[in-house]
Order: C-alpha cells, then sequence, then structure tokens
C-alpha cells in the first residue's frame, strides 16, 4: 500500500481530491502518511489529524491537506475548516468522506480500503467520475 501510495503521490496536482473510505483500522491514515511523506519537501512526521481535523504538508506536488472528518457532526463544521476552498487550491486527503454530504466533490477519487486475507493485507478499490482520473491512474489498471 505504501508503494501504491507513492506512486499516487507522482500524478497528482492542486485541485485533486482523495476521498478515504474504510472502517477504523483499514489503513486509511496509513495511506494518507505514505502518499505524504513520498512528496515531502523536507522530512517530517505526518500525525494523524484525528484531533487537530486537518494538516497542511508543503510539498513537491504543491500544498496537500490531510483531513479526519470523524468526529464532525455537521457540514457547517467542515465549511469553517476552509476545506472546501482548498479543494480548489491543494490536494485534498479526507478520510471519512461521508462527513462531507452535499459538500462531496464530484471530481475527486475515491478510494475504499477493506481488510484483506491475511492479517496486515488490504484491498483496495478506486472508484471515479472525473475523467481526469482515467489519464492519471493508466498505471494503476490492468
Amino acid at each position: 500500500m505504501t508503494r501504491l501510495a507513492a506512486l499516487l503521490a507522482t500524478k497528482l496536482a492542486p485541485g485533486d481530491v482523495i476521498l478515504l473510505t474504510g472502517d477504523v483500522g483499514a489503513g486509511k491514515t496509513h495511506f494518507a502518511r505514505s502518499l505524504i511523506q513520498s512528496v515531502l519537501v523536507q522530512p517530517e512526521d505526518v500525525p494523524s489529524p484525528t484531533f487537530t481535523l486537518v494538516q497542511t504538508y508543503d510539498t513537491q506536488v504543491g500544498e496537500i491537506w490531510h483531513a479526519d472528518l470523524y468526529r464532525l457532526t455537521s457540514v457547517f463544521e467542515v465549511e469553517e475548516l476552509g476545506l472546501i476552498d482548498a479543494f480548489d487550491t491543494s490536494v485534498c486527503l479526507v478520510e471519512w468522506p461521508d462527513r462531507l454530504g452535499p459538500l462531496t466533490p464530484a471530481n475527486a477519487l475515491s478510494i475504499t480500503l477493506t481488510p484483506g486475507d491475511a492479517d496486515n493485507a488490504r484491498q483496495l478499490m478506486m472508484h471515479w467520475e472525473d475523467p481526469k482520473w482515467t489519464n492519471k491512474l493508466g498505471a494503476f489498471q490492468a
């Protein structure tokens, strides 16, 4: 999963939104951390944003916003974070995207993580509607 996240990171540009879905412990934060660390300008710790809600990073692909919306109870809280504006200007990784409700961007890449057959194995399913992802993810399709 770490290699896949790093490969995906090389395809990203400001305005790209990735929605990470899965149960607690499915690997959402691990995937986001791996992606971010692979493109950091200066190495740094990438903590889970569970309590801060959003962490931002300067990277080789532009600013990345990593959001964990688990604790939010209203779409109004999403708007207060400034996340909606960041969807247009930054790369955004959003854990628990169901909290976005009607604010979910239609051009996002959705990644669902589920447990695999082995203890540390995960299955990853990608879904998108915006054609830009078909071009960006050509190397993933086989």
